[in-house]
């Protein structure tokens, strides 16, 4: 029962992370980017390979 609820858990933060990866893909924020914090405009709008 415990492995079940663990389980669901993990399945909930992966996909949480990965719609938070989305939704700032789609709205242009360069998640990729070392040191930006974000905002693609301080380090010139370049994202890292993924």
């Amino acid at each position: 029962m415990g492995t079940i609820i663990v389980g669901a858990a993990v399945a909930l933060l992966a996909a949480w992370a990965a719609r938070s990866i989305y939704r700032d893909k789609k709205a242009g924020r360069c998640s990729g980017c070392s040191g930006c914090n974000g905002s693609c405009s301080s380090c010139g709008g370049r994202q890292e390979a993924d």
